[in-house]
């Protein structure tokens, strides 16, 4: 680990197939052990069913509500102050269901990686 400060730069984010946006807030070699992600999901939006092969991650919700799905727990919703702990290979999904963007930190240990990611959405149907 590396003393640095890494300071929020929103006009870093970017849509993922996942149906949300991202700012990487950390994910370097300054901290090894963990990374953070600011992730935004529109009104109406619900991300793709997806899991994580070795990171755990654990969502800070900031703003907005929710509706979270982890594992093979009931569908729960999510406010403010709440955090959601989703160990490795669990699926997971969020939904927004108010108003305004759901915004919430993804915070992963081990960092997270591309190569992590799988989704594991089905198709849709045609």
């Amino acid at each position: 680990m590396k003393e640095s400060i890494r300071k929020q730069d929103l006009s870093s984010e970017f849509y993922t197939s996942e149906r949300c946006f991202i700012v990487e807030q950390s994910n370097s070699t300054d901290d090894e052990t963990l990374s953070i992600a600011r992730a935004r999901v529109e009104p109406g939006v619900t991300t793709r069913w997806h899991r994580l092969r070795k990171s755990a991650e654990r969502y800070y919700i900031l703003s907005g509500i929710g509706r979270v799905e982890i594992g093979d727990l009931l569908a729960e919703d999510v406010t403010p102050g709440d955090v959601v702990i989703i160990p490795p290979m669990s699926r997971q999904r969020i939904a927004n269901t108010g108003q305004e963007d759901l915004v919430f930190l993804a915070l992963c240990t081990p960092p997270f990686t591309k190569d992590d990611y799988e989704d594991i959405d089905e198709p849709p149907v045609c």
